[in-house]
């Protein structure tokens, strides 16, 4: 195969195949369109549409988020920041040199109003004194990076041990001790929310401070994040996209031949759902890893290397779901944007877990205000771990109700009108993604991401590329991001790139 110089030649052109059609399969494609070598290129999406975990609706008169929502770290180091930025997509304030220099640590910013269960207003003082203790405690957890051990194996377990010793010392009457713990509480749920994980008893504490926070106000896109992914679509061939493809096993480290072919040999078969069966020399692999822990034993053919599939299945997939509440007029002042709910008699040091279907809803963190669509008013409730996947079991006029009753507790009014109608996410059972997006869990570490990273065959350098992997949960330090998935498309079509040709200059740094 190899001829002069190194380079691989391959009549025809090699056929690259990639599987996912979210932001890292379209950038994996985008990468390597512009390559000359690429002149069979498909991508296979099992749905109807582009942009995998990214999904925006036209919904209440605008356009709502129902997965990512905003870029994190907005600023030079981050590539969806640029690309959007490059596309037209993004405002002057969310571009201005002073939102780029923000440094938040990756924390989510303070509510304008606090409100108990029962309706009683949070003084915002005592929420910004709790908010300060856990994330405090929180950057503290990033130390044990390089530690050859940790006092205890998780966030969770490590931020209550902490918090234990300090209330010890609060000098409060009961009441406010029990106050300050529900809005402790609140916060853990929040950092549920951001990690993508029922709890923060399931994040490992070595690994925590690998991921890496990008400066930057978090910003979102006034027109949909999708505008990001169509623009990245738009800029592929024509055929590159086939829609309604889902693939159900992909044979590896093989010698298939195809009749349209004839005399050639090709190393990977995908065969799909609808029974067709695609030979290619690459394939690059972007579903979610929740996709991956439900199918690994049937998706590849022969299976996974042992250390492969074992990394699968220790690294955490979690659920986070918004819901979103429209009203006929707000009931909240007109510049709040972040309404947080304190469940009364909750703390993070009590283990509870009551029947769900009586509580789900206690995992709520709040609801935050998007911007009023002409006159319509929104409501975004963000909900994660296993109440997120059991409001998914309900039906909608279920979660308007108790979600009607919770807002009626919390602002004392028992008259509060319902919402005009809700929307909401439910990555759970979306039978192609299983979830939100990847954690590293209690009794994995960074290197199983990396080890998820690793293309197949794993035993030889000079076996050709076969399958390739990435998205979000196959980069180590940006897991859980948009940026991370981008970047591990690009890395991977480098990768097939540089085996092609092995002196080609990469266009762009790694970042």
């Amino acid at each position: 195969m190899a001829s002069g110089g190194g380079r691989m030649e391959i009549p025809g052109g090699p056929r690259v195949l990639v599987v996912g059609g979210g932001i890292a399969g379209l950038g994996a494609a985008q990468r390597l369109c512009r390559h000359p070598a690429a002149r069979y290129l498909r991508i296979l999406e099992a749905t109807a549409r582009a942009g995998g975990r990214i999904r925006s609706e036209r919904s209440f008169g605008g356009v709502v988020e129902m997965g990512a929502h905003w870029i994190h770290g907005p600023s030079q180091g981050n590539p969806v920041f640029q690309l959007a930025a490059e596309f037209g997509l993004l405002g002057e304030k969310e571009l201005s040199e002073e939102n780029q220099l923000v440094e938040t640590g990756g924390h989510v910013g303070l509510p304008s109003s606090s409100c108990t269960s029962s309706g009683r207003s949070v003084s915002l003082e005592l929420v910004a004194e709790m908010g300060s203790l856990f994330y405090g405690l929180i950057d503290q957890t990033r130390e044990f990076l390089h530690a050859t051990e940790t006092p205890v194996p998780s966030v969770g377990e490590y931020l209550k041990k902490e918090i234990s010793q300090q209330v010890a010392s609060w000098t409060e009457d009961e009441e406010t001790k029990k106050l300050k713990l529900a809005v402790l509480n609140a916060f853990f749920n929040v950092e549920c929310c951001v990690s993508g994980t029922h709890s923060m008893d399931l994040v490992a504490l070595a690994p925590f401070g690998e991921y890496t926070v990008l400066p930057g106000l978090d910003c979102t896109f006034s027109g949909g994040y999708q505008g990001l992914t169509d623009q990245i679509m738009a800029s592929l061939p024509k055929d590159v996209m086939v829609f309604k493809k889902p693939v159900k096993t992909i044979h590896w480290n093989g010698s298939f031949h195809e009749a349209a072919f004839p005399g050639e040999t090709f190393p990977v078969l995908v065969e799909c759902e609808d029974g067709s069966r695609l030979p290619a020399h690459h394939v690059i692999v972007t579903v979610p890893l929740g996709f991956l822990k439900e199918h690994q034993e049937t998706f590849f053919e022969p299976p996974l290397p042992t250390e492969k599939a074992e990394a699968i299945r220790k690294m955490g997939f979690g659920t986070n779901n918004k819901v979103f509440l429209e009203f006929e007029k707000p009931f909240w002042e007109p510049d709040c944007q972040l309404i947080q709910v304190v469940w009364e008699g909750a703390s993070p040091l009590q283990d509870t877990a009551p029947a769900l279907q009586d509580t789900w809803f206690k995992k709520l963190i709040g609801f935050l205000v998007l911007p009023a669509f002409k006159s319509v008013h929104v409501l975004c409730g963000f909900i994660a771990g296993l109440e997120s996947e059991f409001m998914e079991t309900l039906s909608d006029e279920e979660v308007l109700l108790s979600l009607t009753q919770v807002l009626r507790k919390v602002t004392g009014n028992p008259q509060l009108p319902a919402p005009k109608s809700v929307l909401r996410s439910c990555w759970h059972s979306a039978p192609y993604t299983r979830g939100s997006y990847s954690y590293v869990a209690v009794g994995s570490t960074g290197a199983d991401i990396d080890l998820l990273a690793q293309p197949l065959p794993l035993d030889s350098t000079s076996a050709q590329l076969q399958i390739l992997f990435a998205g979000e949960a196959t980069h180590r330090t940006f897991y859980s991001t948009t940026h991370g998935a981008l970047l591990s498309g690009w890395r991977e079509a480098d990768r097939l790139i540089s085996h092609w040709d092995p002196q080609a200059q990469q266009p762009r740094p790694r970042l």
